[in-house]
Formats: structure tokens, C-alpha cells, sequence
């Protein structure tokens, strides 16, 4: 199983190297430590644990739609020229960003600060291991 250095598990939660500490120290992860001595976590664990703090806010009522990947957020950024956008939003833990038509924001009435729904479908989704 792999085993992740409090450092690094504390950047994949977004939380703090002495958090990560307090949730070995407590049994909410399992520790250990490695060749250095230095402090460790179980991946597996950490993995549960990130799910479990990851919870973007309910995507509420949609008519019906083929997408099951919704991610309610928020607009942060919109880069919009005469035919094309850039829109950005903040969902709980996860920046989404899309490329939409120009009359689409507008139809929307998108705007930084607007509530949006990102509705996520792809037939291709690469997944890599970081070095």
C-alpha cells in the first residue's frame, strides 16, 4: 500500500501538515513512518478520508439530462471575446473550467459571482501517476 509523508497528504486535502497529525494522533488515519523516520499515512486511507471532505454543494433540480457528473459552484472568472468564453467556477474542491459559445454566457446571464452547474460527460478521461 502506499505510504505518503504528512506533507504531501496535507496538500492533497487542502488542510495543514499539523492537521494531518492530529487525524493520525486521533486513529482517523492510519501512521507510520518510513526509511527516514519521517512520518507517513496510508494512501488508501487518505483516499477515503479526501472523499469524505470533498463534498461540493448539491446540484439541486434539473430537468432531465444524459450527464450524471454535476458540480454545482460558483463563477469566479468569465474571458469572453465576440464568439467565444472562458468560464471558470469554483465547485466545493474542484475548478472546473469550460469554453462556450459568447451568446451562450449572455443567454445565461453568467457573470463572476453567479451560481452555475457544471454538467461534466467525456468519453475519454486520462488518469496519470504523479512522479
Amino acid at each position: 500500500m502506499p505510504q505518503l509523508r504528512i506533507t504531501e497528504a496535507a496538500a492533497l486535502l487542502g488542510v495543514s501538515d499539523d492537521t494531518v497529525r492530529r487525524m493520525v494522533d486521533a486513529g482517523r488515519l492510519a501512521g507510520g513512518t518510513d526509511r527516514a523516520g519521517r512520518r507517513t499515512v496510508d494512501g488508501a486511507e487518505l483516499a477515503a478520508v479526501a472523499q469524505e471532505l470533498a463534498h461540493p454543494a448539491e446540484v439541486g433540480a434539473i430537468g432531465g439530462a444524459s450527464a450524471r457528473n454535476r458540480l454545482r459552484g460558483i463563477v469566479t472568472s468569465i474571458t469572453k471575446d465576440k464568439v467565444m468564453a472562458k468560464v471558470e467556477l469554483q465547485c466545493g474542491p474542484f475548478r472546473i473550467t469550460s469554453l462556450l459559445s459568447s451568446d451562450s454566457v449572455d443567454e445565461l446571464g453568467l457573470e463572476v459571482g453567479s451560481v452555475a452547474v457544471a454538467s461534466v460527460k467525456s468519453t475519454h478521461v486520462v488518469v496519470e501517476i504523479p512522479v
